[in-house]
């Protein structure tokens, strides 16, 4: 949940009193364009950037109280994912399991599962930083599900993969909805959001311009994209622009 949220970068107001929640056994696409405050509002919930006024609390922790908490509850993939480059997956994995407590059954089971289901098998010997943008994305997409967290937070977690391995990755989140997660994505990608997301939440210039479920925000246009322009003001000057490109 975040309540009033307020952050400020010099002059530049980040987020400026933005509230929402999301609910156990739901998936609500965090959406706007770029500089909307997006990034910010997860890192919050994350506790790593404090706010300057407002609150969150993630599962009932506040972030800045106890950040270390909050991120052994969530699993967390962000926009500009940093993994250990020097290590192989299979090395990486093994690590991260360690740091969540898993015990080694639990850690056999689920890796082997994600494993082929992302379809990385040839590469668990090989140095991550060998791997292709597509292939990291994917090791930073399993590391943050092998402890199966109640809270995902997921920053353009689609960026890189391949159209099969995307569709698994969506199916997969509604999935954890049904068994009662609670799904925070940011995409810019607006039919993905459209397709898995129970609710919306619309920012623009740190403030939340639109809220509600797919079809509310929707309200009579034919798609999220159409909203998006619109709300931000930008469709006239997009189809001037085409006209010139045309």
């Amino acid at each position: 949940m975040c309540m009033n949220l307020v952050k400020r970068y010099g002059d530049v107001t980040a987020l400026d009193g933005v509230s929402f929640k999301v609910d156990a056994g739901e998936v609500v696409g965090l959406l706007g364009p770029n500089g909307s405050g997006k990034s910010t509002t997860m890192k919050i919930l994350l506790g790593f950037v404090r706010p300057d006024g407002g609150y969150a609390l993630v599962d009932g922790v506040n972030p800045v109280e106890d950040p270390v908490e909050v991120r052994r509850r969530v699993g967390y993939v962000p926009e500009n994912i940093v993994l250990y480059e020097s290590l192989t997956p299979k090395e990486y994995f093994e690590f991260v399991a360690r740091v969540r407590g898993l015990t080694r059954e639990e850690y056999e089971d689920r890796v082997v599962k994600f494993v082929k289901a992302f379809e990385i098998e040839e590469y668990m010997d090989v140095l991550i930083t060998a791997l292709s943008k597509g292939s990291k994305q994917k090791v930073a997409l399993i590391s943050a599900l092998l402890h199966e967290p109640d809270v995902l937070i997921l920053d353009e977690p689609l960026m890189g993969l391949d159209a099969t391995s995307a569709r698994i990755f969506k199916e997969y989140l509604r999935m954890r909805a049904l068994r009662g997660a609670a799904v925070l994505l940011s995409t810019h990608i607006m039919e993905i959001a459209e397709k898995i997301c129970d609710r919306i939440v619309l920012l623009h210039r740190g403030r939340v311009v639109v809220s509600g479920s797919v079809e509310e925000v929707k309200s009579g246009l034919e798609s999220l994209e159409e909203v998006l322009l619109k709300v931000t003001g930008i469709s006239g000057e997009l189809r001037e622009v085409v006209e010139a490109l045309s």
